[in-house]
């Protein structure tokens, strides 16, 4: 994989993880929440949402070793359950923003893909970029649905279970991550999200 590939996966990450980032505090600042404007994280900017380890080490290793699959994760974007009305219900859509913005992305990637493929008025690198848009962002969309804590599809889960089932499901959060690697080494992932996706790109046809 030459230099040029390397870039051109990062910065599609880059992209992909700002807009996940963004929306969680767009519909946050929506629900009466600008905790994310005030501390400047309401920007497309990327610098304002990169991780060194989840937004550029782990992706240049995953690249570097021909992983499959490249994803990463941006700096959590803060926000204050406080002030919104109903902390829980706003916690819930401000969760489903993050998603909702890859599976847009995604979206806005296929209809370029299948325009300039159909047009025949394209270059292989825009090409490229598209369909790297779209896998990337089915990926971190799906992922990030997956209902544990701290993950969106946990809070998510949280928002529309009873206040009594929410506040014990809530209590897992800070082994949330230690849970989802062991699905993931288990392979119990492979069946709940890695083969969703493949059929899902197989079906539009850009895998």
């Amino acid at each position: 994989m030459n230099i040029g590939q390397i870039v051109l996966q990062l910065a599609v990450l880059f992209l992909s993880l700002t807009a996940h980032e963004f929306a969680h505090g767009w519909v946050a600042r929506k629900l009466g929440d600008r905790t994310a404007e005030f501390q400047g994280r309401l920007t497309f900017n990327p610098k304002a949402h990169i991780d060194p380890m989840g937004t550029i080490i782990l992706p240049i290793l995953l690249i570097a070793s021909h992983s499959p699959v490249v994803f990463g994760w941006a700096k959590p974007v803060p926000i204050n359950p406080l002030n919104f009305c109903n902390p829980r219900k706003g916690m819930m859509w401000s969760a489903l923003g993050g998603p909702v913005a890859n599976f847009t992305l995604a979206a806005i990637g296929i209809a370029l893909f299948k325009f300039l493929t159909l047009s025949g008025i394209y270059s292989y690198p825009i090409l490229m970029f598209l369909l790297l848009t779209i896998q990337v962002n089915v990926f971190l969309g799906t992922f990030n649905l997956i209902p544990i804590p701290p993950l969106d599809g946990g809070r998510i889960l949280v928002g529309l279970l009873p206040r009594e089932q929410a506040y014990a499901y809530s209590k897992i959060e800070p082994y949330g991550f230690l849970i989802v690697i062991g699905l993931m080494y288990f392979d119990v992932l492979d069946r709940f999200l890695f083969y969703p996706i493949t059929l899902i790109l197989r079906f539009l046809g850009i895998s």
